[in-house]
């Protein structure tokens, strides 16, 4: 009896598409849960009143709330060394590498970038609102979205002679430059941010990460516009899951289906067997009596009438349709690897037994 199992081909398909769902779901979960916890978020107002909400509140800790104000160092600011009176709160220098690499698979030169320096600077600083109230922000660079203000780019091409372009060609590497750029979050920007809210013992508000692990945010775009783009990426992450769930979910009903359709083989492969024992039984005639004594040799050379062209062991047993010949029993049919006749080379349709008068 043939057995259907699970290929290597497809034992992998599986195991990777669900495996891939898996995580792509556990990502759009957490990603879920921060829309779910930025929509639940209070707004407050940056005013004289916030110290007085939280120095009633029970711990002097509001969990995740949004705050929003202008930018303002707590000392002396960063200033940018690339241009004149530009100032602020924090500083990202980075030098990136791009070339061009040759793609063996696609017989083309791709992009490639590689950051070869980065530097962060950051000092203390605080969100500034109405009523000279402040909010001082505490791990300004573990927040999630702070994209700030690219206030100088330069890029320095590179040059090569002869001989580097003759190291290019057999490397298999263009180097194209070298990309300088300085991002700076400015004195006087508005920024949004949003995470846990405490009360100090010196009475100074801060905004920090939160504790329960939630997601820590400042960026100078509107809570709206970070709520929206959070939304869109939680819908990524869902298309995305679903996408190699169904392609796991295609690969198992590509295997059932297999499977199935080789149940239905054996099933027809028994309901013949058991239909040509049973036509075999009732159409078998006992053979002759032998005229006189025989001898052990004389029985081996004993050829069977009509052998079957394959065994040559058992009698012709079952005609091959649509070619129609008579060339094997019931077993040797059983036993072809494909269903075509050993005389012909025709495909077999369907079997029926031979009967003999």
């Amino acid at each position: 009896m043939e057995e259907y199992p699970v290929t290597a081909v497809e034992a992998l398909c599986l195991g990777t598409s669900l495996t891939i769902s898996g995580i792509l779901y556990f990502v759009y979960r957490k990603k879920k849960k921060t829309v779910d916890k930025l929509k639940d978020a209070p707004q407050l107002a940056l005013d004289g009143k916030l110290g007085d909400l939280l120095n009633i509140t029970p711990g002097k800790c509001l969990q995740y709330v949004v705050i929003e104000g202008t930018v303002q160092p707590v000392s002396e600011p960063l200033r940018s060394q690339f241009q004149e009176g530009a100032v602020g709160v924090v500083q990202k220098l980075m030098l990136r590498e791009h070339k061009l690499v040759w793609n063996s698979l696609a017989r083309a030169w791709t992009d490639s970038e590689r950051v070869l320096h980065q530097r962060v600077h950051a000092v203390p600083f605080n969100i500034r609102g109405s009523e000279d109230a402040a909010v001082r922000v505490l791990c300004p660079l573990e927040a999630s979205a702070l994209n700030m203000e690219v206030i100088h780019e330069k890029f320095h091409q590179a040059t090569y002679g002869f001989t580097d372009v003759i190291g290019q060609y057999l490397s298999g590497e263009k180097p194209k430059g070298q990309l300088e750029t300085e991002e700076m979050l400015k004195v006087g920007a508005t920024l949004t941010g949003v995470g846990e809210l405490i009360l100090d013992t010196d009475r100074a508000l801060k905004l920090r990460p939160p504790t329960d692990g939630s997601e820590y945010f400042l960026t100078t775009a509107d809570f709206e516009t970070l709520r929206m783009d959070q939304e869109s990426q939680a819908a990524v992450w869902q298309v995305l899951a679903s996408v190699f769930a169904l392609a796991g979910a295609a690969v198992l009903l590509w295997v059932a289906r297999r499977y199935y359709r080789g149940l239905q083989q054996r099933w027809e492969q028994e309901r013949l067997r058991r239909e040509f024992e049973t036509l075999g039984a009732g159409s078998a005639s006992p053979p002759p009596a032998p005229s006189g004594p025989r001898t052990s040799q004389d029985e081996a050379a004993a050829p069977v009438e009509n052998a079957c062209v394959i065994c040559l062991s058992q009698p012709r047993g079952c005609v091959l349709l649509d070619c129609g010949h008579v060339c094997c029993c019931y077993s040797c049919y059983q036993a072809l690897p494909q269903p075509t006749c050993p005389i012909c080379r025709q495909a077999i349709r369907r079997v029926v037994p031979l009967y003999q008068a």
